[in-house]
């Protein structure tokens, strides 16, 4: 009972919040063309960097999502160091993250967060940009058409509703899920004095995250409750910051990626820049500014009971299910198109969530000759119908940033 109340209280502080960042976001989508990002984001030198950056902030792109994306751009003649503020800023927030933030960590994280992930990207991409080749990227013809966006109103309202809670939610709904669980888990079962070592040993504590946060994948908003419950149990608030830095900021198939399209020195950039500049605002926050800004106390009380369910957060957190669920049975419950006639099946690696999925199918959509496509997220098997190229299909996959077989 305690757990499932832990877990109740958590979903009903964010729910609110992540509807509403949904909703932003997919205003965002829908009435912001994605060539005005492109088109701002190909330019060379600081001013393009810091551009990079603050697109980046509010876009509501997990570290999978932004890949292709960010990929995208500097195909179309985006500089490397615009390329890696971009690829640096958006993942570690968005304005859905940000609403969550403030609603489980307070105003202060929620304030932090975003300007520690743009001073991040800035630095990042200056100091790619230094080390940058003279010659510019050719364009490629990956960049963005007009039937990406709606073009009347209605369309674009409906457009955002659509991205906004169906897409969206499909892409981070169970990475969602997954922190809440994890975060309940370690808020019920974890003893009080578990990490009183680490957490009187603030740096030690940071680095102990980033070697477990680096390597693996977690949105920016799912790592949200794992951050909270960690802090409750008696680590830092800087170290929590670390974690909600280098979390969704870094991961090996980004970085991967990045070396493959941006050079192994870019990328060794991309991921020390997180790093330092996820160490440098964790050690600010643990040694600089009122503890008191960083206090969960409250929030600590009401998760053992002191608090109650306001009927207006219950109703976001019934909807916010009903999302989930919605999302879930389009994910894994699909029906088959394919005839079997002329079919030809490919594995594709990198795909980690619904942007990804909905990349490839685009990008194989548009090869001559294919006439059905059915891409499976969690396999990577592209069933694809229709008599094309299979060397024209690989390339046009491999263009949206993505590997295949």
């Amino acid at each position: 009972m305690e757990l499932f109340n832990s877990l109740l209280f958590m979903l009903n502080e964010m729910s609110p919040y992540i509807l509403l960042g949904f909703l932003i976001a997919g205003i965002m989508h829908a009435f912001i063309s994605r060539k005005t990002f492109a088109r701002h984001l190909s330019g060379t030198g600081w001013k393009a960097v810091v551009k990079s950056a603050l697109i980046g902030v509010p876009l509501p792109l997990c570290s999978c999502g932004v890949l292709p994306t960010a990929i995208g751009m500097r195909r179309s003649g985006a500089s490397k160091a615009a390329s890696t503020s971009f690829l640096i800023a958006t993942p570690q927030t968005g304005v859905d993250s940000i609403a969550a933030t403030w609603s489980l960590l307070g105003p202060a994280f929620a304030v932090i967060r975003p300007v520690a992930a743009l001073v991040t990207a800035v630095a990042g991409g200056v100091a790619v940009g230094k080390n940058e080749e003279s010659s510019s990227a050719e364009p490629v013809s990956c960049a963005v058409t007009e039937e990406d966006a709606p073009q009347g109103f209605i369309e674009k309202c409906k457009s955002a509703l659509k991205y906004g809670f169906i897409d969206l939610v499909g892409s981070i709904g169970s990475w969602l899920v997954a922190g809440l669980i994890v975060a309940a888990l370690i808020t019920v079962y974890v003893p009080a004095d578990f990490f009183s070592v680490l957490g009187s040993k603030p740096i030690l504590s940071m680095i102990a995250v980033l070697v477990i946060a680096i390597p693996m994948y977690v949105c920016a908003t799912g790592s949200i409750p794992i951050a909270m419950s960690l802090v409750m149990k008696g680590l830092s608030p800087g170290t929590a910051l670390v974690l909600l830095m280098a979390g969704p900021a870094a991961n090996f198939a980004s970085f991967t990626l990045i070396s493959r399209e941006m050079g192994r020195k870019s990328a060794i950039i991309y991921l020390l820049s997180i790093i330092a500049g996820a160490m440098a605002f964790g050690l600010m926050i643990d040694y600089l500014l009122p503890a008191r800004w960083f206090s969960l106390e409250a929030m600590h009380a009401a998760c053992h009971g002191a608090g109650g369910f306001g009927v207006f957060p219950t109703i976001c957190s019934v909807i916010l299910v009903a999302l989930l669920m919605i999302t879930f049975v389009k994910r894994y419950v699909k029906p088959n198109k394919l005839t079997g006639k002329m079919t030809k099946e490919y594995i594709v690696k990198g795909m980690n969530c619904p942007h990804c999925q909905a990349a490839v199918t685009k990008a194989i959509k548009g090869v001559a000759g294919v006439e059905e496509v059915e891409v499976d997220l969690s396999t990577g098997r592209a069933a694809v119908e229709g008599n094309h190229e299979a060397e024209e299909l690989i390339q046009a996959v491999r263009n949206a940033g993505f590997d295949v077989e």
